[in-house]
């Protein structure tokens, strides 16, 4: 798995006998000792999911991640639900129609869902790519499904919560006088609150690297001082972060950059990912020859340049 975590057998096992059985409605997970393992099996004792929902609530923590992996009705295109976005990879993709990012339990009831399917509803299908780009914008719509969470999946419907700063440090980087200056972003755990983590100006593309993290992920924003590189988007996610952080993280980076493009106003000429922050060079950021090349092991996907992620490395403060 990306994340570096994986399925134990065990919940392999029970996922397959969830496909296969039509006496099981859902099967839950945890993460336990870098893995993640089977915990409980709920039956499908009616014959409409909705019904069997309420079964849910005593094995859902407030302080504790669950995985559910639901069977919904028989009726329904693909058949299940993976309210989760790391399992799917590695269980089979073709399995699940949506993935789901919950945060309260309201949510995994049978009014709850039933909000869920009317707001599904409103919208044509998209693309991964529109729904992307259509998903912050969309944000007042998804208040109605009556959570105050952020919520992820494949049609892109997804609540990023701000906090104090973030919209007025990314606008200026707009400014003229605000070249070489590098804006910060985080979340704040656990409420998973896009927060802004620190304004710097003056730095050159070389120094960037030293001033981001190396022992948590980052959202970078670096408007370039050469005025034909633009502003650069940086992710990056050391080895040395927490497995929760890694998934947010790697949730939110899309909607962080669409807050900062469709909130803030600014235009994002470069999107950049890389494991430590060491990766990033001053001529990936500065704009310099080997960043119009793409750099070594770089990709360019879209017209964006993605750093290559490297070995782990130590990891370490500055």
């Amino acid at each position: 798995m990306q994340s570096g975590i994986s399925a134990s057998q065990d919940l392999q096992d029970a996922f397959n006998d969830l496909v296969s059985s039509p006496s099981k409605r859902a099967v839950l997970a945890s993460i336990q000792n870098e893995q993640i393992v089977h915990t409980n099996t709920i039956s499908a004792d009616n014959s409409r999911f909705q019904d069997d929902l309420q079964q849910l609530q005593s094995h859902i923590s407030s302080t504790q991640a669950t995985f559910v992996l639901l069977k919904v009705d028989s009726n329904a295109p693909d058949g299940y639900v993976a309210i989760t976005l790391s399992l799917v990879r590695e269980l089979g993709l073709e399995r699940f129609r949506q993935q789901i990012f919950c945060t309260e339990a309201s949510e995994l009831t049978a009014e709850g869902w039933k909000r869920h399917e009317q707001h599904e509803a409103l919208d044509a299908p998209l693309t991964e790519e529109e729904s992307g780009l259509k998903g912050v914008k969309d944000a007042e719509a998804a208040e109605s499904l009556g959570t105050q969470g952020r919520r992820g999946h494949v049609t892109g419907r997804v609540d990023v919560k701000t906090g104090e700063g973030v919209v007025e440090a990314l606008e200026l980087l707009k400014e003229e006088g605000c070249r070489g200056t590098v804006v910060q972003l985080k979340y704040a755990l656990p409420e998973e609150v896009l927060t802004l983590d620190q304004s710097t100006d003056g730095v050159a593309p070389e120094d960037v690297a030293g001033i981001i993290s190396t022992s948590e992920p980052r959202y970078t924003f670096y408007a370039s001082p050469d005025p034909g590189a633009g502003i650069v988007f940086i992710y990056t996610c050391p080895t040395s972060s927490r497995i929760k952080e890694r998934m947010i993280y790697s949730t939110g980076k899309s909607w962080t950059r669409t807050v900062a493009e469709r909130d803030a106003g600014i235009t994002i000429a470069k999107s950049l990912e890389a494991t430590e922050p060491n990766e990033i060079t001053a001529d990936l950021v500065g704009g310099g020859q080997a960043a119009a090349a793409g750099g070594e092991g770089g990709a360019n996907v879209g017209g964006e340049k993605k750093a290559a992620f490297a070995r782990p490395k130590r990891p370490g403060r500055r």
